[in-house]
């Protein structure tokens, strides 16, 4: 990838004067009956100082603020993960159950009892035995030592010979229905392998926190590091080349475009490491809830696993306008709610539209342009992707829109040829939603792409799905502050 800034302004029309008005035309006709559709959307208008950088780029400013966000959109994976093992509401009580070892570990060690709780809750869901897979010498216990780090660094005792030979009598005792040698053999683990006993591995993570702080400088960096590891933390700091800075500041700032090698290391790691710090406060709110609002997490664990991002919570049902019939697009045009499509603007922005879009519409006795549209929201945060892709990539073909705002008509219609179509509430029915086709024009565009899905998913500005054939947008209403600077306010 070529370092190059994300220069919005230098998309937007040389020719427009700033301040001044100009219509965008989506051209097409057709005679199908229906709701009419004017070809000409509302006007889009230029912002008077339209920036010459990213408009979300990181500032000192704005650090605070963003680590705010990073918590809230990366805690959709919690939620999903505890799903198969009882719910995350179920995992929080579990953890909780452990609350007084967490304190008495954290006191010892100088740590926060809150953090060394969220860790729990994120590693293990509150299980004392989970482990990642069936190697023993991976993570293992209530916070996921691996052996190595076990015994190289935290000193615990790990014999796997022998806990590999307990494990094999455990399970034909447990075929038997032995219980009572079950839990004999299970005390006898906890024995061999340390990591096993949770008193041990919650002392045992403590320590790592209060080391890593004392090595790394800052808390914030030492909870990064317990994913990351303390030298791979070092790396990304000395990449970043500015010393110690905060977490946000080396996650927000080290993009393919600024401080590219710091971004390359951190996205080169390919495990979540990056974000493991977000998602520790994320477990960290989830605990809180469930003792202070436990009511609310059960409303969030629902919305969360409704789909496979967190698009319901950013638009629930209830509290979100959504289209039944090709007449309510119609309204929702004449209303200035959605915006037809405007080719040629996104054409400059590195987006083009698919000429099937809309191609059930007469299925339904609809016009097809009815389902060339979306809110202003939307179409900022597209132009802004296509846009920052095109500059990041320098790849000249454009990204490819296959779908955009529908109605429950429409959709109906879909579900009948497309399996991936819901028979439930579509977020493509709110106008916040659009798909981008998988089809890109080589592996850079691929990756600016996935670059700017990670970035705005951990501003929480988007939630995302991968579908067989199309990435599957959906935009929160926070972004807004994307249309000023994409020139896309109302007229």
């Amino acid at each position: 990838m070529r370092p190059a800034r994300i220069a919005i302004a230098l998309l937007v029309l040389a020719a427009v004067v700033v301040g001044a008005t100009f219509v965008l035309r989506d051209g097409g006709s057709s005679s199908t009956a229906g709701p009419s559709v004017d070809a000409t959307p509302a006007p889009i208008v230029p912002s008077a100082g339209v920036p010459d950088r990213d408009p979300l780029a990181w500032t000192n400013a704005r650090s605070a603020g963003y680590a705010r966000r990073a918590v809230e959109g990366l805690a959709h994976p919690l939620y999903a993960r505890t799903r198969e093992i009882g719910g995350i509401v179920a995992a929080a009580r579990r953890t909780a159950a452990w609350r007084p070892d967490v304190e008495k570990a954290a006191a010892a060690h100088d740590v926060d009892p809150d953090t060394l709780e969220a860790i729990v809750l994120l590693e293990s869901a509150g299980r004392p035995e989970a482990r990642a897979s069936d190697d023993l010498n991976g993570a293992v216990g209530l916070t996921q030592i691996l052996a190595q780090t076990a015994t190289g660094l935290l000193g615990m005792h790990v014999d796997l010979p022998q806990e590999r030979r307990i494990a094999k009598r455990m399970t034909r005792a447990a075929r038997k229905g032995d219980d009572a040698e079950v839990a004999r053999l299970r005390s006898e683990l906890r024995r061999v392998d340390e990591r096993l006993d949770p008193v041990k591995s919650l002392d045992a993570t403590a320590r790592y926190l209060q080391t890593a702080e004392q090595k790394l400088g800052r808390t914030d960096l030492a909870v990064a590091s317990y994913h990351m590891g303390m030298g791979n933390v070092q790396t990304a700091l000395a990449r970043y080349g500015q010393g110690t800075v905060p977490y946000a500041q080396l996650f927000f700032d080290s993009t393919p475009v600024r401080h590219d090698a710091a971004w390359q290391f951190l996205a080169g790691l390919g495990d979540d490491s990056s974000t493991y710090l977000w998602r520790v406060r994320a477990a960290r709110e989830i605990m809180a809830l469930s003792r202070d609002d436990p009511a609310e997490l059960v409303r969030r664990d629902t919305l969360m696993n409704a789909r496979n991002s967190a698009e319901v919570l950013m638009h629930p049902p209830d509290a979100t306008q959504h289209f039944d019939e090709p007449g309510d697009i119609a309204d929702a045009r004449d209303a200035g709610d959605i915006v037809a499509l405007p080719a040629r603007w996104l054409a400059r922005h590195g987006v083009r539209i698919d000429r099937r879009m809309g191609e059930l519409a007469r299925k339904i006795d609809a016009d097809p342009r009815l389902y060339r549209g979306l809110r202003r929201e939307a179409l900022a945060t597209l132009g802004y992707i296509g846009a920052s892709v095109q500059e990041i990539s320098g790849a000249k073909r454009p990204l490819r829109l296959t779908s955009t705002v529908r109605d429950g008509s429409y959709q109906e219609a879909l579900v009948g040829v497309n399996r991936e179509a819901t028979h439930d509430y579509s977020l493509h029915t709110t106008g916040y939603t659009f798909d981008i086709a998988r089809d890109y024009a080589g592996r850079d565009q691929a990756m600016a792409l996935q670059f700017m899905l990670d970035r705005l998913t951990a501003l929480n500005l988007i939630a995302w799905v991968r579908e067989p054939g199309a990435i599957h947008v959906t935009v929160s209403t926070d972004t807004a502050r994307l249309m000023k600077p994409l020139g896309v306010l109302p007229g």
